[in-house]
């Protein structure tokens, strides 16, 4: 059957269900450049406004994992686990989780993407390990996942190409706060890279995409969805973005907390999120039987050290000198380095976390436009966290930056804090963690303490 744009564009302008074949013509064509962009911005559109069923979120996602090469990750032997986060500022998670597991025996095929805005990506910050590459073949891939027990690349171009035609259309058409856009983005890339195991973590408040906990529910119960269907074990976290994760925001600076943390003595906020998220992972996978006997074994490999042996061969295989991991004194530190002290007392009750992010960026340690050149050495520690007591006067953070313009913006981060006479409630960590029951059809989540 003969299909077109033009009616296809009408029948979701007028709010009806499209298809599996009428999205296949749809992806199949961007893909090709056989469909004009602006025909394409329209249906982009029209999704916003009209949303999508599930059969239709079903058929983005698996039209676009199917838009170029799938991995095939079956001769790895073992489970072979990935972790995504829809991001937030702070957020050095892969570095310290995925050697975390690894160390206990769980295989992490990672792909991962770069920063626009905010602080850099995962690659970005791996990338300031001097001689570290985040390129290798699908076969170097695999071979160091099995003899390493993990890698993290960069997505390959061959790799779910339709995403990257539609992300960069939904950037500029005011269409990326769509869920089933979201959603089939996120899932088709992670489908397409071959792990059988997913986990999720979906973030909410003022420094994430999603602004409430609803919202984040939301999306992240149709992506679990969206997995189980596909026949992927996938579960999400939800966990909260009002205040930075941990102490660091920055390339480099984020790379030297995630050693802290792998030597255990990282930040409170960040190393419970590594053990939890990492606790996840290894039930999903089947290793342990109850959290605690997870949680347990991650912090024993965290102070035994081979957590962070895992981390260091892992940087050695992909080329990274670790004389700097080994001495995380030898980066480089910023050329100017800016201390903010307090001018109020009393507790801190709030951060404004977008707007920290904003200022790293502002700093060097983001990137505005996709070929932003970052600083790797720019960035702000965090002297003080939400429900910390504050006197005037006290260290409140330090900036880090290669710039000599920035004595304003020490008096202008401050707007960032507010203050209380009294602490406020801490909400844990990991707020909630959603699984799916494809054969009662039923959500399950899980409250934690």
């Amino acid at each position: 059957m003969a299909y077109s744009m033009v009616d296809l564009l009408e029948k979701k302008k007028l709010g009806q269900e499209l298809t599996k074949e009428e999205i296949d013509f749809w992806v199949q064509g961007l893909s090709r450049r056989a469909i004009p962009e602006y025909q394409t911005s329209a249906m982009l559109m029209a999704i916003r406004l009209k949303g999508m069923t599930k059969a239709e979120t079903f058929a983005l996602t698996e039209s676009m994992m199917h838009s170029g090469k799938m991995l095939d990750l079956s001769d790895i032997p073992g489970v072979k686990a990935d972790k995504h986060s829809t991001g937030g500022v702070g957020d050095k998670t892969s570095m310290a989780l995925c050697p975390m597991v690894a160390s206990l025996g769980l295989k992490i095929a990672k792909m991962s993407g770069r920063g626009l805005g905010f602080t850099g990506g995962t690659l970005d910050k791996l990338e300031s390990i001097p001689g570290m590459s985040v390129t290798l073949t699908p076969d170097q891939f695999k071979k160091q996942v099995k003899d390493v027990g993990m890698a993290i690349i960069g997505q390959s171009p061959e790799l779910d190409p339709a995403d990257k035609i539609l992300y960069a259309l939904r950037d500029v058409t005011a269409t990326v706060d769509s869920v089933p856009l979201i959603a089939s983005s996120i899932m088709s890339k992670k489908l397409a890279a071959g792990c059988d195991d997913i986990l999720l973590d979906v973030k909410y408040g003022n420094g994430a995409f999603m602004p409430t906990k609803e919202a984040a529910e939301n999306l992240a119960k149709v992506m679990v969805e969206i997995g189980c269907y596909f026949h992927r074990n996938v579960e999400a976290e939800i966990t909260n973005m009002n205040e930075p994760l941990g102490n660091a925001i920055g390339n480099i600076l984020e790379v030297k907390e995630a050693i802290d943390t792998l030597h255990g003595h990282g930040p409170k906020d960040f190393t419970e999120l590594c053990f939890s998220s990492g606790a996840s992972m290894l039930l999903q996978a089947g290793l342990y039987s109850t959290r605690q006997e997870a949680r347990k074994a991650l912090e024993e490999n965290v102070q035994n050290g081979k957590a962070f042996e895992v981390f260091r061969r892992f940087v050695q295989a992909q080329g990274g000198d670790v004389s700097y991991i080994d001495h995380p004194e030898k980066f480089p530190t910023a050329l100017y380095v800016y201390p903010v002290k307090s001018t109020k007392s009393g507790y801190l009750t709030s951060i404004d976390t977008m707007a920290m992010g904003l200022d790293s960026m502002r700093l060097g340690a983001g990137r505005e436009k996709e070929d932003d050149l970052i600083d790797p050495t720019a960035g702000i520690i965090l002297n003080k966290k939400i429900g910390d007591k504050v006197s005037r006067g006290d260290l409140l953070l330090t900036l880090y930056t290669e710039k000599d313009d920035m004595d304003g913006m020490q008096t202008s981060i401050l707007k960032n804090f507010d203050f209380g006479d009294a602490p406020v409630p801490m909400n844990p960590v990991v707020e909630e963690i959603i699984s799916y029951d494809s054969t009662n059809r039923t959500f399950f989540v899980t409250k934690e303490d």
